[in-house]
Parts: structure tokens; sequence; C-alpha cells
């Protein structure tokens, strides 16, 4: 199949049909961006529609529900849908409409060109034929003149009347026209012989060549524009498995959805605590029997009373018009107020809530209350982990740099085990006032009794993140020369001084129960568990290492003595880990040198037995 032999008189319609295939593919390029825009319209309206429906601040307590909580989660799966719709968009634009638009301008330029060539060639054949259709007119002018000369000689000769001079004129004006007449067919028979060359040329080789050109041109389109097809396709394919896993989340979603359980989170959320009001007594008419009047009545408790029903032993009189304006409103304003306080803490024991709702704000106020003790041990642990360095190696840092802070932390701990207290034992009353069995101890810590401060001679002991990070230090400003790079802003590399750490903070509280622990300075009598809580954190054995790092970057010291100096890929011994503060204590293995380095520019390993 070859257009140069196939369709060799077709020139206009190849030029034609190559100029609609470049604007069909043009067409398709708007097809392709109109949808791009289809997508991205489609996506950012579902993103609204997600953001519409999100819940407010208000609303947070409703979605507790398994119904709630599912359309929250659909309506995530839905966000993650709109999503990919953006993807499908931005491939599409990047690698069909780019594409496409640099496709259809090359093609527009090797169309011309191919054109402008056939047009050259044409115009050779054109001026061919011409030059041949001259030379063929001058030829059957010729022979017309040869002839009439010819004519006129040989009417001459057969007129004896006309001289022989007049003969021989005619014959010489013969002869000049038969001669002329020669070279004319000659000229003639050349220029066909080159015109017939030419026009086999043109229709066998050159023409030929420009059509091939053109229907490669025309091939290249039809198979870009089918690979541009199966790109699209591609590409929304390629976002099909997350779609699926969106709708996978929407039907898991579904499927999470329980009346039973909400039915169950009403009830405790309701749940008032209070036994249903007794039967109504009947009460005597004024003249009736003393004995009848004087007989006990029952009493009722004050969620009855609250309810506008009953108030003390007499049955409210209902008023007039005005009366009932004034009872809606106040029942509104009392159910408004038993609403808030269910979301919103009104006394500090919770006593204004009915006995269930209470016991479930103690309940939670205690289980919070453990958690902020526990992390405030752990807190403890490495503000006297960091003073037993100092005091061990004073090269590290000063043991007194740590006082405020632990004075401050040591403080804290005491204030929130006092309202630990208090609150645990506001508990066990709402336990025996619901007649409900008293909340296990485990169960304010999630299955595990309040841990107790340690002995920083255990060497596998580390400071928790979580904990580390719960206990910053209120001072924000750092005295030393500079925050260590890679870790955050309000953090010193000058050895974890002032500020921002677990470890920051200066203070001589502590310092002088430890003085006075060293000389014997205490009443047995007068004896505070609070202060022996550290007691045994003061000195600390020689740490064992818990793995080995290797230097990502350089890192130099500043001069203070807690921080060291290590070269990029070095290999060191790892002491202590990442409290939460940004910093790591390390050793090197060939000597004692130890310090502390940014987190971020090392590679940890621990040993085995480290994460046990």
């Amino acid at each position: 199949m070859n257009w140069g032999t196939e369709l060799w008189d077709q020139y206009d319609n190849l030029a034609a049909h190559t100029h609609k295939g470049i604007e069909f593919l043009d067409k398709y390029g708007n097809y392709v961006k109109d949808r791009c825009a289809i997508e991205l319209e489609y996506a950012g309206k579902l993103r609204r529609l997600v953001k519409n429906y999100q819940p407010k601040r208000k609303e947070e307590d409703e979605y507790q529900y398994t119904a709630c909580k599912a359309f929250r989660q659909l309506l995530q799966e839905l966000g993650d849908f709109a999503g990919q719709r953006e993807v499908v968009a931005e491939n599409l634009q990047s690698n069909v409409v780019r594409e496409l638009h640099l496709l259809a301008k090359e093609l527009r330029e090797e169309r011309k060109q191919h054109l402008n060539e056939g047009s050259k060639q044409m115009a050779v054949l054109s001026t061919a034929v011409g030059s041949l259709e001259r030379a063929r007119r001058s030829y059957e002018r010729a022979a017309r003149e040869s002839e009439r000369a010819l004519d006129v000689f040989q009417k001459a000769d057969a007129d004896f009347n006309l001289s022989r001079a007049e003969v021989e004129k005619q014959k010489i004006n013969m002869k000049l026209r038969s001669q002329a007449c020669e070279e004319a067919k000659q000229e003639y028979m050349d220029q066909l012989r080159k015109t017939n060359e030419a026009q086999r040329q043109h229709y066998e080789q050159r023409l030929p060549h420009v059509f091939k050109q053109l229907q490669d041109l025309d091939e290249k389109r039809i198979k870009n524009i089918k690979n541009f097809m199966l790109s699209s396709v591609d590409v929304e394919r390629k976002v099909f498995p997350i779609i699926i896993q969106c709708l996978d989340g929407m039907e898991h979603a579904a499927k999470s959805i329980n009346e039973k359980e909400d039915t169950q989170l009403v009830i405790e959320r309701y749940k008032s605590g209070f036994v249903p009001p007794e039967d109504f007594r009947f009460e005597a008419a004024s003249g009736a029997d003393a004995t009848d009047a004087a007989a006990p009545h029952a009493t009722h408790n004050h969620l009855t009373a609250a309810r506008g029903t009953v108030s003390g032993n007499r049955i409210k009189k209902r008023g007039g018009l005005l009366s009932i304006f004034s009872s809606n409103k106040k029942i509104i304003e009392a159910c408004n107020s038993f609403k808030n306080n269910l979301s919103v803490d009104g006394k500090e024991d919770y006593s204004d809530l009915p006995p269930n709702q209470k016991k479930k704000k103690l309940q939670a106020k205690v289980h919070e209350l453990t958690k902020q003790v526990g992390q405030e041990q752990a807190a403890m642990e490495g503000l006297m982990k960091m003073k037993g360095v100092y005091e061990t190696n004073p090269t590290l840092g000063d043991p007194m740099t740590v006082e405020g802070q632990l004075n401050e932390c040591c403080d804290k701990l005491k204030k929130l085990r006092a309202q630990l207290r208090k609150y645990e034992e506001l508990l066990t009353e709402a336990n025996n006032q619901v007649c409900a069995p008293p909340i296990h101890p485990t169960a304010r810590t999630n299955g595990a009794a309040p841990t107790q401060a340690t002995s920083i001679g255990s060497n596998s002991e580390s400071l928790s993140r979580s904990a580390s990070e719960s206990s910053v230090s209120t001072g924000t400003g750092c005295t030393g020369t500079g925050a260590g790079p890679g870790v955050g802003g309000n953090s010193c590399a000058g050895g974890r001084a002032a500020g921002g750490s677990p470890e920051s903070g200066l203070g001589g509280e502590l310092a002088a129960a430890h003085a006075d622990h060293a000389n014997g300075d205490h009443d047995d009598n007068d004896h505070d568990p609070d202060n022996d809580f550290y007691a045994d954190y003061y000195y600390e054995a020689d740490l064992q290492p818990l793995g080995y790092c290797k230097a990502l970057y350089a890192f130099e010291a500043n001069g203070t003595g807690s921080t060291m100096r290590m070269e990029c890929g070095e290999q060191l011994l790892v002491l202590e880990t990442d409290a939460g503060d940004g910093w790591t204590r390390v050793r090197r293995s060939n000597t004692s040198e130890e310090g502390f380095v940014p987190t971020t520019y090392i590679a940890t390993t621990l040993y085995a037995d480290a994460h046990h």
C-alpha cells in the first residue's frame, strides 16, 4: 500500500486529507483537555462536599456512635477518591495534552514542507508541459506556412504569365519555409522527449516520494492517537487499585456500623443513675380523718422534682397561659444545662452531674491524672539521669544546671499525686452511690499499675519519647552558646542546658535535700516519701552500651563540654537513646570520651536485648 503508486493523481485530495487528520488530532487534544478540566472540577466539588460535611466542633460528641464514625470514615475515603481524580487529571495533562500539542505542531510543519516540495515538483512538470505546448504550436505554424509556400510555388510554376524571377522567388520562399518547418519539428521532438522524461520522473519518483512522506506523516498521526488513547486508559487503570481501596474502605466503614453498640453508647451517655419515682400516694381532703392526713408519704428523688412533677409531697398546681411558657422555658434551660454537664466540666468534683455521668467523668479524670503522673515520673528519671551523668563526669556539664527543673518537676508531681488521691476518693464514693464495683487500679493505667521511680543505675532503662515530650521545661531561652544542629530550637547544644528539654532547668531544693541526706541531717518523724522518690537517682554506675551508631554527617562540639565532636562515617557506641529532646549520648569505642550528639545526625542500631 503506497500512496505514490495507488494515488498518483490525487495530490489535492491527499493534501486535504492530511489537513483534516491534523484537525482531528487537535480535536482529540481538546477533548482530553476538557476531560482534565472536568476531572479537576469533579475532584474539587468532592473535596468541597467532604469539607462541608465534616463534623463541626459542637458535633464532636455525636461522632462517638458507629454510624457517625462510619460516615466520617466514608468522608475520608471520598477525599482520597477525589485525590485520585486529581491524579488522573494531572497525568492526562502532562502525558497526553502536552504531547498532543507538540505533536500537532510538529505535524503541521512537516506537512507544510512536504506540500511545498510537491508544489515545486508540480511546477517543474507544468513548466515542461508548457514548453512542449509552445514547441508544438511553433511546429504547427511552421508546417502550415511551409504548405502555403509550397502551394504558392506550384501555382507560380504553372502560371506562364509570371516571369522566371517571380517563380524563382516563390521557390526560394518554399525552401525557406520547408527548412523552418523542419527546424520547428526537430525542436518539438526534442521538447517532447524532455517533457516525457520529466513527466516520467515526476509520476514515478518525485511525486511518489512526496506522497510517501505524507503517508508516513498521516500514519504517525494515527499511531500517536492510538498511543494517546492507550496512555489515557493506562492513567485511569493505575489509580484503580487505590480507588478500589477507597471503595473497600467505604464498605468496611459501612459494615462497622453496629446498632447494638450505638444503643449501648446512648445508654452510657445519657444514663443518670437515678431510680424511677415511686407511685403517688392518695392525699386526703382537708376534712378527712387526721390519721389519713398523718399517713407517711413517699419521697421522690431530685430528678423527678427537677422535672416539675413533684415538689416534696405535693403536686404542683398548673398556672395560667403565662405559666405554660415560663415552665417550658425552665424545662429547656434545665435540659440545656444537663446536656452541657455531659460535655463540659461544671464543678470540680462533678457533683452537679447525675451519678452515672459523674462516675464517667471521674474515671476519665483519674485516667488523665495517672497518665500525667507517669509522664512526670519519666521526666524525673531523665533529669536524675542527666544529674548523675554530670556528677560522674563533670566535663560533660554542671550538675547544678538541672536542679531548678528537677525541683519544679518534683513540685508538680506532688500536686498531681494529691489531685489523683482526691479524685480516686471521689470515684470510690461515686461507685458506692451507683452500686457498681470499684474501678480496678490497673484500669487507670491501661492494664499496668502506676509505675514508681526506679534507680538510675539500671543501664537498660531509657526515657520514653512520649514522656519526654510531655515534660518539656517551662523555660524558653537558652543560656548556652547556641542550639545544636538538627534538633529543636529550644534545646541548647551545651549538653542539654536550660530550655526546651526534660533535662533543662536550675534549682537548689534537690541539691539541699541531697546535702542534708549526705550529712545525716534529717528527721525520721518528718519523712517525706516524695523526696525519697528520687533519692536513689543521685549516683549512677558506668553505663553499658545499648547499641552502636554511624555518623551520617560531621558535627562540631560547641565547647561547653557536654557535646562531642564526630566525623562523618565514624562508628560510636550508644549509651543513652534519644529522650525526646533531639540528643543521643554516645562514646568512642577506642577512648573513654563520651558526650551528646544530634540524633538526626546518626543512624542507630540497638542490640537485641536492648529492645526488651
